[in-house]
């Protein structure tokens, strides 16, 4: 009784402590107040108290209470009840609940044990986990310690079994009570997997089920019991066959349709990997399978293979260093020796050894039948043997035996008895025994005596192996009685002892284990290598948590040597310009544990491993890949993570103290260049030393070197760069510093030479004039002074080489106004000359406009502050002139105009120092303008392809300096753009434009189509460069975006992969604009399909699809169906009308869109005989039927009805044998004019490249009166850059409306023209 009141009391209090909670909420930002019972008592601190006292009683054997010793079930369910609506407590999983916890399971784990609650504690537990999703991590921890302290190891199978029998359809309305059996399963696979082995049969038919949380459940509980209790190599056959099946099983679901399976058995298989329990045989298949989820479509999928993949790289058992390269050799030797073992052991296989008696008696049966035929022969028939008998018996007795053992027994048996007539006191033919038979001439030997000659002969006494006597006895018996034949003819004996068998064999399965061994670790490492290609692509992915895991994927795959890991590491570096900041941290991350934990026994050795990995790095890397590095490592600098013996390292290298080569060389002074951003001093204090080594007489021997010494010498401008807000002067080096000389000497010694770096020296040598020199303007003019006088001498001593055969070669100066080049100059000296004076011309204008425009700002600013100053210190009066100009002053400060007029009277000064003094008759830059066009205007002469192109470059940057300059040559520039046979010629070209186009972007405008019509430049390179060019201006807005970027939409079909990805790129970010791609949509489609320049059908609609795909907002999807439906009216084609057909399936409209459709029916009814036509319009019914509300499904219903009358009545009109008829052609007058106007607007076509006279400079616009707007019949839809007809074709239209017109119209200037 006092147990059931106590029990009673515990659910009482328990019900009480936690109704208020459940009906009243307390109010926000009050604090809970214990619930206390009458008189103060607190219940929360007196259960651990009850229940720890029903343990101890329960612990009593109080079976005695009982008749016959059982305890009642009553009683126990009194517990139970109690101990149950404890857990149901939501705070029972908190910490300040453990004791409660802890009390309650073990109180229920007695009864379990000791009052026969197994059945009723399994099936509570299932009901629990059902009602209350949070019992599960409780109920885990209650039956995983029943079993381990209780020994109730059959309550698990009974749980388990509960669970395996809830049907699917059960588990489908179960939302949270599937969520706690899976959770359930999973936590107690992790605890008590042994005691789950026996019962898991039970839980297999849910993997065929439709809850995937149940499978995820599963599967998860198959991995625990694979990688805890089914590992290792002690494994008996039973435990390795449910291995198998479970990773069977494992393996399957890999593929499973839910991307969530398929993710968590990625996460299974990584804790397989972790904990080394998946055997070996299984590698090559689960990396295989993980690699193909890298191309899943879940984002999680991919983000688990990564994470697999770099388990296996962790976790391999094969070697440190994973290089496909490096094993692919060790391995083809090792299976060359295995085969040369595998021939080795088939020529000397070991012949099983046979006694000689075994083969005797083996041949005896046969043998006796041909002694019996031989001696039932007469004597006059053996007389011809006994001639051919040996001189000596061993001899005889040798042929007898050679003759026995090659199964020649007749002839045997004739000799035997021939010997025996010869030799009978010979001991090989006498039989043993004592007993000597001699016989008459008349009496024939007996059977018996010949067999016994023979077996003596043959086996030899007491049955064993014939021995052959020795020669040194010299006589013709032998002690052992047998004989043995030593002729290489004869096969070996069988008594023959050849090398020891089994060590032979053990050698040959070791060599086939390493074989073996070695194959493995290839094809591993070759799978790790093709994972790599794939995740690279990973690094650019929108989703930061994958972009993580690639960068610790290569991070590891670096970390053990694999051959492809720089490819990563390399391409992983432009992210450390990422706006993520937790990317950006990851790639830091990632070069500091790359290369900031070098190995080593000293500083100085993990210096020098630290600085041979980052050179390494940078060997052939490109400039924006030494861009991102230098980022890197300014990094590291400034956070003085790179020790000091680092710099003292790279100085050796670059000095040459150190033995290095000229990669170890450059790339140490590139990274002193990058320690110099962090610290200047670096590279300041010791400024000398890199002029002297770098630049100094040996500058000659490594022009490389020369321009990375350059490159780092810049850094010190790029750190004294002036602070915003600061008047300070810029830093500048004095006008005869050793480095200016050096670097005249090294430009003009160079020019002479033909290596090919002298030109990207002399790029970064002049730049760094302009940035550091006080005077770069005059320095280099001395240069082209000096320069020019070296090519006049080389031309002179041509000119007296040539003069002794032809007297007609006279000295001109190239300074002069007409210079004139002899084709006995070697071209690759006016191509240095031309590629300086570019150089030259373009530093000049952006000295001009940066350098000097800041100073002049910069002494304006100073002297205004100091006449504020002398101002301040002035008398009185001062202000009062300044309070009366208050006034003036605060309205120029509003609006902006304070120090406007100054900055644009600085500007325009430079403006005319560019226009009219650079390139004046006067200036040095101006000499050479006459040669640079002579070469530009004669490809056929000057046909060498660095010349031209040289040429070409110098051309487009002397455009930069004037407009008027560059005016005057566009013509120039295009021809050369379109008409040169070099690609590099046009590549260059249009780089030069693109940079033109943003500093004359008037002048360029009337030649954009001859931009746009590089995107179908033949070769490769033109093609990619003119994408990345029109892809910086449409989206930097310097070039209006007109139907012409159909050309832009045809490479995303393109034949290069990278030119794809590029235009794939440029339409990404062009619908990141407002209504980009909706405004650009009706041109493309109305080019596309256009039946003389459009492209094919099968590539339209792969482009639509893209395109399409981009249309997401509802009212750019009714407005394109309503002016898709309205071009039906001007498609002149039945593939037009397809193409308009298609793309009209393609949007995902609902209702309004419908009612769009339908209002424009008369537009394309009668197109709808067209069976592909019909299908599109059916599939757009399709679409919009699938998830609309009924009232829509009866109209779409209904529209469908009308299209099929329409499709079915347009069929009928057709008469058998009849084609459809074709669409109503325009008048030849209409298309005569419209191909005139055409040829006009129009790019530059194939039939007229040859003719320069189509490069005329494109006339400006004139702008007129806009005309007054007249009443149109119908919508009409054209092309930006296509406009209205004349007045009287509209007319004809608005007075015709079923005549079709043509899509392309004239256009404005060319109507203006007219």
């Amino acid at each position: 009784m006092s147990c059931f009141l106590l029990s009673k009391l515990a659910e009482s209090f328990e019900n009480d402590a936690f109704k208020p909670g459940i009906v009243t909420a307390t109010s926000k930002g009050s604090k809970k107040v214990k619930s206390k019972g009458i008189a103060g008592f607190d219940w929360e601190s007196e259960r651990e108290g009850v229940l720890q006292a029903l343990i101890q009683l329960l612990q009593l054997d109080i079976r005695r209470l009982w008749n016959m010793s059982l305890v009642e079930e009553e009683f126990t369910s009194c517990v139970t009840c109690c101990c149950y609506k404890l857990l149901e407590n939501p705070a029972i999983n908190q910490v300040k609940s453990k004791g409660t916890r802890d009390g309650v399971i073990h109180l229920l784990g007695v009864l379990v044990k000791k009052y026969n609650h197994l059945l009723g504690a399994s099936v509570k537990i299932i009901q629990l986990l059902q009602h209350f999703e949070h019992l599960a991590p409780v109920c885990v921890q209650a039956v995983s310690l029943w079993v381990s302290e209780y020994g109730v190891r059959s309550i698990v199978g009974e749980v388990m079994r509960e669970i395996g029998q809830k049907s699917p359809e059960e588990l489908s309305r179960e939302g949270s009570g599937v969520r706690a059996y899976a959770a359930f399963l999973t936590e107690l696979a992790a605890c008590i997997p042994a005691a789950m082995l026996p019962s898991i049969s039970v839980l297999l038919d849910h993997l065929d089920g439709e809850s995937y949380t149940m499978r995820m459940a599963v599967l998860e509980v198959m991995g625990e019991m694979v990688s805890q209790v089914l590992s290792g190599e002690e494994l008996e056959e039973s435990g390795r066959d449910a291995r198998d099946q479970f990773l069977d099983t494992l393996q399957e679901h890999l593929h499973d349709t839910n991307s969530f399976v398929r993710s968590r058995m990625l996460q299974t298989f990584t804790r397989i990997v972790n904990k080394k329990a998946l055997p070996l045989a299984r590698f090559r298949d689960v990396l295989t399978l993980t690699v193909g989820r890298l191309v899943d479509k879940s984002v999680n999928v991919c983000k688990n293979a990564i994470q697999l993949l770099a388990a296996f790289m962790a976790n391999n058992p094969f070697t440190w260093k994973l290089s496909s390269v490096d094993l692919k050799a060790p391995l083809q030797k090792e299976v060359d020796k295995l085969k040369e073992m595998k021939d080795k052991a088939k020529e000397q296989a070991p012949v099983a050894v046979i006694e000689a008696w075994e083969l005797w008696e083996a041949m005896e049966p046969e043998l006796l039948q041909t002694v019996q035929s031989e001696l039932q022969k007469g004597r006059e028939e053996r007389e011809g043997e006994e001639e051919r008998v040996e001189e000596t018996a061993l001899a005889a007795a040798e042929n007898i035996a050679h003759l026995l053992r090659n199964n020649k027994y007749r002839q045997a048996v004739s000799l035997t008895l021939a010997c025996m007539k010869t030799f009978p006191e010979d001991d090989l033919f006498v039989v043993s025994g004592g007993e000597e038979e001699e016989e008459d001439e008349e009496d024939k030997p007996t059977e018996e005596v010949v067999m016994a000659v023979m077996a003596l002969i043959f086996k030899g006494p007491e049955k064993s192996s014939f021995k052959a006597p020795s020669a040194a006895t010299g006589s013709q018996s032998s002690e052992s009685g047998g004989v043995e034949t030593g002729s290489p003819q004869d096969p070996p004996l069988p008594s023959s002892e050849p090398g020891d068998p089994s060590a032979a064999a053990e050698l040959l399965s070791k060599q086939e284990m390493l074989v073996q061994y070695l194959r493995d670790t290839h094809d591993f490492a070759v799978k790790i290598e093709e994972a790599i290609a794939v995740i690279s692509t990973m690094l650019y992915w929108k989703t930061t948590s994958v972009v993580q895991e690639a960068i610790d994927f290569f991070v590891t795959v670096s970390e053990f040597g694999v051959s492809q890991a720089l490819v990563g590491v390399r391409r992983m570096l432009p992210l450390v310009w990422s706006k993520d900041a937790g990317v950006k941290e990851a790639v830091v991350e990632a070069y500091r544990r790359l290369y900031l934990n070098p190995a080593g026994d000293s500083q100085r050795a993990k210096a020098q491993s630290l600085v041979q990995n980052l050179s390494m790095l940078m060997v052939d890397a490109s400039l924006g890949t030494i861009e991102c590095l230098e980022e890197i490592i300014f990094d590291f600098f400034q956070k003085k993570e790179l020790p000091p013996a680092v710099l003292q390292l790279l100085w050796e290298r670059f000095t040459g103290k150190l033995s290095s080569s000229s990669l170890e060389r450059r790339a140490a002074v590139l990274l002193l260049g990058m320690a110099a951003r962090a610290e200047r001093e670096i590279v300041f204090s010791n400024l000398d030393t890199l002029v002297s080594v770098g630049l100094g007489e040996k500058v000659q021997e490594d022009f490389q070197l020369a321009r990375d010494t350059c490159i780092t010498i810049g850094k010190i401008a790029d750190s004294g760069k002036p602070k915003p807000g600061k008047s300070s002067k810029p830093f500048r080096l004095p006008q005869d510093h050793q480095l200016f000389t050096c670097l005249t000497n090294a430009i003009t010694t160079g020019l002479l030479s033909q290596d090919l770096y002298w030109l990207s020296f002399s790029e970064h040598a002049v730049s760094l004039l302009y940035r550091l020199s006080e005077s770069p303007d005059r320095t280099c003019a001395h240069i082209l002074r000096r320069c020019s006088a070296l090519l006049l001498e080389e031309l002179s001593k041509e000119g007296e080489a040539s003069s002794q055969s032809d007297n007609s070669l006279e000295e001109k100066d190239l300074s002069q106004s007409q210079p004139s080049v002899s084709g006995s100059l070697p071209s690759y000296l006016l191509s240095h000359l031309l590629s300086l004076v570019g150089c030259v011309g373009f530093h000049q204008v952006e000295h001009l406009e940066r350098s000097v425009s800041a100073e002049l700002r910069r002494r304006r600013v100073e002297k205004e502050e100091q006449e504020e100053e002398r101002g301040g210190r002035g008398k009185a009066g001062a202000a009062t002139r300044r309070k009366s100009k208050a006034g003036d002053d605060t309205l120029d400060e509003e609006m902006g105009l304070v120090g406007a007029s100054a900055e644009d009277t600085e500007a325009e000064l430079i403006r005319r120092i560019c226009e009219t003094e650079l390139l004046s008759g006067e200036q040095m830059l101006s000499s050479f303008v006459p040669l640079i066009l002579q070469v530009c205007n004669n490809p056929g002469k000057y046909s060498d392809p660095q010349l031209t192109t040289t040429a070409c470059l110098a051309l487009s940057k002397y455009m930069m300096i004037s407009s008027e300059f560059c005016d005057s040559h566009l013509r120039l520039l295009f021809t050369m753009l379109e008409k040169s046979a070099l690609p590099s010629v046009r590549s260059n070209t249009i780089i030069a434009l693109g940079d033109l186009t943003i500093r004359f972007p008037n002048l360029i405008e009337p030649w954009t189509p001859h931009l746009y019509a590089r995107l179908r430049d033949d070769a490769p390179s033109v093609r990619k460069t003119a994408v990345i060019v029109m892809t910086h201006l449409i989206l930097k807005d310097m070039v209006k975006v007109k139907g012409q970027v159909s050309e832009m939409a045809v490479l995303l079909m393109d034949s290069e992969q990278e030119i794809m990805a590029l235009a794939f790129n440029f339409f990404n970010e062009l619908a990141a604009k407002d209504n980009a791609i909706y405004n650009l949509l009706p041109d493309i489609i109305s080019r596309l399909s256009d039946p003389e320049n459009g492209i094919e059908e099968e590539p339209f609609h792969t482009i639509m699809k893209q395109l399409f795909s981009y249309i997401t907002k509802d009212k750019q999807t009714e407005s394109l169906v309503e002016k898709l439906c309205q071009r039906f009216r001007t498609a002149r084609t039945e593939r037009q009308w397809r193409d308009l057909a298609y793309c009209l399936s393609l949007l995902s409209f609902a209702e309004r869109g419908l009612r769009k459709m339908q209002e424009n029916f008369e537009c394309f009814g009668d197109k709808l005989g067209e069976e592909a036509v019909y299908q599109s319009f059916i599939t757009t019914m399709g679409k919009i039927r699938r998830g609309a509300k009924p009232e829509v499904k009866a109209l779409v219903d209904e529209f469908e009805h009308k299209l099929t009358a329409c499709h079915t009545r347009g069929m009928e009109n057709l008469e058998p044998g009849e084609s459809q008829p074709a669409p109503i052609s325009t008048p030849a007058s209409k298309l005569d004019k419209r191909g005139a106007r055409g040829a006009r607007s129009q790019a530059l076509s194939t039939q007229n490249r040859n003719d320069d006279s189509d490069f005329v400079t494109p006339r400006p616009r004139r702008t007129r009166k806009p005309a007054p707007r007249r009443q149109r019949a119908a919508i009409t839809f054209s092309s930006d850059e296509e406009d209205e007809e004349s007045a009287g074709e509209l007319e004809v239209e608005s007075e015709t409306p079923k005549v079709q017109t043509p899509i392309q119209r004239s256009s404005r200037r060319t109507r203006t023209k007219q």
